[in-house]
């Protein structure tokens, strides 16, 4: 294992129930709107581009760039607007692996949130720092489960580096079943922690856990050396 990199909401922080809301509202003058359980099984994947184009592709509705943008724009407000009255807490056990991590491994952040949903949070918390390269939806032209974050975050890390990190020597944390295959696609093993979903959804990781508490950095390294 020579890199690790984590996805950012339903990973590190509990933000999904906000980036719902924040969804809803945005999409209240266009009558359309999708239930917690349909944004948890269908849409917590997608970053805000393709979650828009998602919904009204199944509305049946146009969606213009114009109003694609003006959606994205209205629902980052919206979600700045809930994180600043109901700031969102990190998930146990997590900070404490990111900061045995950091320095002894070069850390990655993989989100298909935008760079404005997720600073706030890292400031919050004095996460920023901590991260080697991160990558956000701005970054890349397609979301999860596209493979293009990840490689664009091991692009990042290798940046500099005499002797180039392979995708089969890093690690994705992920919570969803998208960020799962994205991570894979890239060639990289998953660790999926069970905060959006029950494990059994998250099979196609190679190894899933209820959290970050109990698992130091040496025991992700045994695990992961014994991988084949």
């Amino acid at each position: 294992m020579q890199a690790v990199i984590f996805d950012f909401d339903g990973v590190i922080v509990d933000t999904e129930p906000l980036h719902w809301r924040a969804f809803s509202e945005a999409l209240r003058d266009d009558g359309l709107a999708f239930t917690w359980e349909e944004y948890a099984d269908y849409y917590i994947g997608f970053d805000d581009r393709d979650a828009f184009r998602e919904v009204f592709q199944r509305a049946g509705k146009p969606l213009t760039s114009a109003r694609l943008a003006s959606l994205i724009r209205r629902k980052a407000d919206a979600f700045q607007r809930l994180i600043s009255t109901e700031p969102p807490e990190p998930y146990p056990g997590v900070l404490d692996r990111l900061r045995e991590i950091s320095g002894r491994l070069p850390l990655g952040l993989c989100s298909g949130a935008l760079r404005g949903d997720i600073e706030p949070v890292l400031e919050r918390f004095e996460l920023g720092s901590l991260f080697d390269a991160i990558v956000t939806a701005e970054d890349v032209q397609a979301s999860k489960p596209n493979p293009a974050c990840y490689r664009r975050v091991l692009e990042r890390l290798n940046a500099g580096r005499p002797s180039a990190i392979p995708p089969a020597g890093c690690l994705a944390v992920e919570d969803t079943t998208a960020g799962i295959a994205s991570a894979q696609g890239a060639g990289m093993r998953v660790l999926a922690v069970s905060n959006s979903h029950p494990p059994p959804a998250l099979a196609s990781a190679d190894r899933v856990m209820d959290s970050l508490v109990s698992v130091s950095l040496d025991d992700l390294r045994i695990w992961f050396a014994g991988l084949k």
